[in-house]
């Protein structure tokens, strides 16, 4: 662990992998020192922001946060309904040697957990239990329609509004993961557990 000052009322603890991260969010979540008013995870860091507490004294107390274990199924479960009709899933199907129907059972029997948020506002990162390494398009779209659910790398998410984006399509959710009129507006928070459920359109 390395814990560097990020501004006069932040520091960024830097670990060793994303189940670090999810361990160390989860603990420091449950129990945080006094005067942190926010904490926000992502892929190999935790952010930890105060109302201008000691950073000194802060970066002791992060220190001494033992990450916990069983922290990818521990938050409330979300479950999005699919329309598994992705202009990617015979790519997909070719890259895992299976068929277009085994690709489309794996993902709704996976259990998914958003690990982190970021590249809009309301998209999470969701990673699961098993073991995925899906690459990005080599050609990025111009447009991805706000819904689409996708993988790359060793993540899932939807996308909350149409932009562009190089992540393989698997379907399509009628589900708004984000909705400023809402609250709250993001569905997908950090520690959130997800499942997809296949549905017909």
């Amino acid at each position: 662990m390395r814990i560097l000052p990020a501004g006069e009322r932040a520091v960024l603890v830097e670990l060793e992998d994303l189940t670090e991260v999810l361990g160390y969010y989860a603990a420091l979540a449950a129990s945080p020192p006094a005067g942190v008013i926010d904490i926000i995870p992502a892929a190999r860091t935790v952010m930890v922001t105060t109302d201008g507490t000691d950073l000194v004294e802060l970066t002791r107390l992060l220190r001494a946060v033992q990450p916990v274990s069983g922290s990818r199924t521990g938050g409330e479960l979300l479950e999005i309904p699919v329309v598994y009709d992705g202009e990617d899933l015979p790519d997909l199907a070719e890259l895992l040697e299976c068929s277009i129907d085994d690709v489309i059972k794996r993902h709704t029997a996976e259990d998914w957990t958003v690990a982190f948020c970021g590249f809009a506002p309301g998209f999470g990162y969701l990673t699961g239990t098993t073991s995925w390494d899906i690459p990005r398009r080599s050609s990025p779209r111009t447009k991805v329609p706000a819904g689409a659910v996708a993988l790359a790398g060793e993540f899932s998410g939807v996308y909350p509004r149409e932009s562009p984006g190089g992540w393989q399509l698997l379907g399509h959710t009628d589900l708004k993961v984000f909705d400023q009129t809402r609250e709250p507006a993001a569905l997908l928070s950090p520690g959130r557990r997800v499942r997809f459920v296949r549905v017909e359109d």
